[in-house]
């Protein structure tokens, strides 16, 4: 890429206010690193305790999230649709801006096209609910936690608590068998 397009990348980056972009390999191992120089820029920039407890929370869930589901692993010759679920080498993107006082945090990447349903309803219900009855809803599924698959909609729902309006997404098919997925958090 030549010096001028990365200058613009960065230019329209910053003119939406985005801070922090990543778009790659996402691992456990990458997003400890990041998460580590995320909270340094936090602290750095005198960003209260709660909001950035809420922003480095969301960051994880949307991360996790990402390196959990995504059907796209990185690959030296181009990104392939995943064919092995054990492979740990997931493909994303996210971006943390401000607009305001508003933090936004934004993270995208594809999915199996037969996952859309149950995310959009699981989303839409989170949507929809009270922030007394996300509340009620999170201590409630974490008393049954035992009982849950590892990652049964915990996630989503920790970014719902967090976030000071209504969690947006959207679904984009790719083909038939992949959807890329966004998540939007305002904090």
């Amino acid at each position: 890429m030549r010096a001028s397009k990365l200058n613009e990348l960065q230019s329209q980056l910053h003119s939406q206010g985005i801070t922090f972009a990543y778009c790659g390999c996402i691992t456990e191992n990458i997003l400890t690193g990041i998460g580590s120089a995320l909270k340094n820029k936090l602290e750095s920039e005198d960003v209260d305790t709660r909001t950035t407890r809420s922003i480095f929370a969301v960051f994880v869930e949307q991360m996790q999230n990402i390196i959990r589901y995504s059907a796209r692993q990185a690959s030296a010759e181009q990104d392939k649709p995943l064919k092995n679920a054990d492979d740990h080498s997931r493909y994303g993107i996210l971006t943390i801006g401000q607009v305001g006082d508003d933090f936004i945090i934004h993270s995208g990447n594809l999915i199996v096209a037969a996952d859309v349903p149950g995310i959009r309803a699981r989303l839409t219900d989170l949507q929809n609910k009270s922030p007394e009855e996300l509340k009620i809803a999170y201590k409630s599924q974490l008393r049954n936690l035992q009982e849950l698959e590892e990652g049964a909609g915990v996630g989503f729902m920790e970014i719902a608590r967090r976030t000071s309006r209504p969690i947006e997404f959207e679904f984009e098919e790719v083909d038939d068998e992949h959807t890329f997925f966004a998540i939007k958090a305002t904090i």
